[in-house]
């Protein structure tokens, strides 16, 4: 229904909303809080463009793939992401700048550069880089693969016995789940649905002469990537190709192209209008198949009519139509990639077990002092879930609290909290089933838990339940009840728990306990609470927390006093906490900043941010834990904190975060020295540039390689117990 006020459709008012709010700017900047040095004047241009920002993330992880000492199949692992990434950001971003550009309403962004020149300058780096992203695999990747025996071909480079093989393949696997679409006065232009490959063909009537188009949908159910012969592979869309004589027959094939569209990905669920919000969503997901398309990657041989059909019925933007090398969609490389050749894969490694003795009952170390654990090299198994498992088995306990995010297809944790509510535990689970992209797992695991009688809530309206957090009441031998807490920065999930870096805390201590008992009942029931004591909690408090941190390091400076802030994160958006910065490096205080993301703030020009570096790390595992420091640990006013909020504006302002202060000062020394090893110029890293060229420092002056930071820790557990 359109607004008659607007003659826009709520989605997109609601669209238009989200991403001026993700941008941070609905007029103006969101407000830093006054500071020491709040009367410093701050420069206009002074942030990059997120987008931007974004894309050279991605084109990090592109240098991976190109790089020839990344193991090969991890280098496939690499080009596959980059398309995975770049499928997400059209199918979030773009889609919701060219929503919001449709309502016509006007909305100022950060950097002050003008939505349509952003949209312009988004889809031109988005061409070059996914350009560059095919000839790295067409002229780097794949024929590195075929030297190691691995070869991905194309239909006419297959033997005969080959075709012959595939011919029968064909009429038996592929042939009857086809469905040619034919257009015409009867036919009209079918939905082609987001990220499927499909066939577009030009046939001709011998009969009369008249051309036709046609559309062939790639089955998505069947392997992308059909096996031939033992490491020999060819695209399915190929075989589907070699015989359009059977599904158009007695036709003239006249020409065919392989294409591929992406589609908005965003869900528009009205809260405070809506009694049932897993049915909502549910609905909601099948309305999303039909949202707009917002780019078309076309094979480069596609001829100007054929394109030109395609452009007009998609109603397409020009600037979004990519023509590229085949094949299109190498997201379905992580098949080669996940072959079984550990001698071109990174070397395996066991995690540590020993951050909780497995001979002493897992209770008792907590209660005796807190533990900090780092995912992967510390096993989640052995810890996290370890607490959950315990806790379920327990006869003691009485209640076990938990947030879930996402989690894995089969999730031991989600297993130990049905087994604890059918045991008479009182199981209460925050399930944030708006987790973009698992929204359908989650409502499955959502109805999984309330079916054995866990008490599962959806937690606060109108923002998204991100923190990490989890909690079990125990009665001791004593009568008294304790409470036991895991914060972390990662999801609940033990499969990615081996591939994302993340720490957490697990601790018994009483102050911890309190707070996030505190803040399970500002999730699950009605309450105010918005003041904490070893917790920072989004969106009352956490920002201005951080603020307040970052201007008492200024005040040390203005004192001659020793100051430091070093902060770690995936990304850094919003403008407050950048300006703060800013004033904080202009005052002198030296700031270290590892972001692996995005990264609004400009480091390194004179007179604003000469003492702010930025360096960024990636590789074998995703950097995901946030780490926030402040002074050099030897004061009063230094604090550890880590959890679950990025500074994003939809952390800080539209999602429940938790950041837990870490208090042990060998556990505090044990982060800020991490921090300082990726900020070491002999640690293999990206620098960010004033001009947001990120530049990769791998090599010393010899040409020997720096050190790898994530390889370096693992060599760190030698000598650990192994995990099962």
């Amino acid at each position: 229904m359109v607004s008659a006020e607007t003659g826009i459709e709520p989605g997109q008012q609601e669209a238009a909303a989200e991403v001026a709010s993700e941008e941070g700017w609905a007029g103006q900047p969101s407000a830093p809080a006054a500071s020491p040095a709040a009367e410093a004047p701050l420069p206009d241009g002074r942030y990059f463009d997120r987008e931007e920002s974004w894309l050279r993330f991605n084109q990090r992880v592109l240098e991976l793939a190109e790089d020839e000492a990344t193991p090969l199949l991890e280098r496939v692992r690499f080009v596959s992401i980059f398309a995975s990434n770049l499928d997400e950001f059209f199918m979030v971003r773009v889609a919701g700048r060219m929503r919001r550009m449709a309502t016509g309403l006007p909305v100022e962004t950060a950097n002050g550069l003008p939505s349509e020149q952003i949209l312009d300058n988004t889809l031109e780096t988005a061409r070059e880089l996914s350009i560059r992203h095919a000839e790295c695999f067409r002229n780097l990747v794949q024929p590195a693969l075929a030297g190691q025996g691995i070869e991905i071909l194309r239909w006419k480079e297959l033997s005969a016995a080959e075709q012959d093989n595939l011919h029968r393949l064909f009429r038996e696997r592929i042939y009857p789940v086809l469905t040619p679409l034919l257009v015409d006065p009867a036919h009209p232009f079918p939905y082609i649905s987001g990220l499927s490959l499909s066939l577009a063909v030009m046939i001709a009537d011998p009969r009369t002469g008249a051309t036709m188009f046609a559309r062939v949908k790639v089955p998505p159910l069947l392997p992308r990537f059909l096996t031939v012969a033992q490491r020999r592979f060819v695209p399915l869309e190929d075989v589907i190709a070699a015989h359009l004589t059977e599904l158009f027959a007695g036709c003239d094939i006249l020409e065919h192209h392989v294409f591929r569209v992406t589609r908005t990905r965003e869900l528009d669920v009205d809260e405070d209008v809506t009694e049932n919000l897993m049915q909502s969503l549910e609905r909601e997901l099948q309305r999303v198949r039909f949202e707009p398309a917002v780019r078309l990657e076309v094979e480069e041989s596609m001829s100007s009519d054929v394109l030109a059909r395609l452009v007009t019925e998609l109603g397409i933007d020009e600037r979004a139509v990519y023509h590229l090398p085949g094949p299109l969609d190498l997201t379905g490389l992580n098949v080669i990639a996940d072959l079984d050749l550990r001698q071109l894969k990174y070397p395996a490694f066991v995690p540590s077990e020993s951050a909780l003795p497995d001979d002493t009952d897992i209770f008792t170390v907590l209660g005796s002092h807190d533990v900090l654990v780092h995912h992967p090299y510390d096993s989640f198994t052995a810890t996290v879930e370890r607490l959950i498992v315990e806790a379920a088995a327990d006869p003691r306990v009485l209640a076990i609290k938990q947030t879930l995010y996402r989690t894995s297809d089969t999730s031991p944790i989600v297993d130990a909290l049905i087994d604890a509510a059918e045991a008479g535990k009182q199981v209460v689970v925050v399930v944030e089933v708006k987790a973009r992209f698992d929204e359908r797992a989650n409502i499955t695991w959502a109805r999984k838990l309330e079916e054995a009688g866990c008490h599962v809530v959806y937690g606060l309206l109108g923002l998204k339940t991100h923190c990490k957090t989890a909690l079990v009441v125990r009665q001791e031998a004593d009568g008294s009840l304790r409470r036991y807490c895991h914060v972390g920065t990662g999801n609940y999930n033990p499969a990615t728990a081996r591939l994302y870096e993340d720490v957490g805390l697990l601790t018994a201590e009483r102050t911890v306990g309190e707070d996030v008992t505190d803040l399970f009942n500002h999730l699950t029931g009605f309450s105010l609470q918005s003041a904490y004591r070893r917790l920072l909690v989004a969106p009352e408090g956490l920002r201005a927390g951080l603020l307040e941190r970052i201007d008492r390091q200024v005040a040390r400076q203005a004192r001659n006093e020793p100051a430091r802030i070093q902060l770690k994160c995936n990304a850094i958006v919003d403008e407050a906490v950048i300006d703060a910065l800013y004033r904080a490096s202009m005052a002198g205080v030296p700031v270290d900043l590892w972001v692996r993301g995005i990264c609004a703030l400009r480091p390194g020009v004179p007179g604003m941010s000469e003492n702010i570096r930025v360096r960024s790390v990636l590789g074998r595992f995703l950097e995901h834990s946030r780490i926030y420091a402040f002074g050099d640990g030897r004061d009063g006013d230094s604090e550890v904190w880590i959890g679950s909020a990025d500074l994003m504006h939809r952390n800080l302002d539209r999602r429940v975060e938790a950041l837990v202060r870490v208090v042990d000062p060998a556990q505090q020394a044990t982060l800020r020295d991490l921090i300082n090893l990726a900020m070491d110029e002999s640690t293999a890293t990206w620098w960010l540039s004033p001009d947001g060229t990120w530049t990769r420092h791998h090599l010393d002056a010899a040409g020997r390689p720096l050190r790898d930071l994530q390889q370096h820790l693992i060599r760190g557990l030698r000598g650990r117990a192994a995990d099962g």
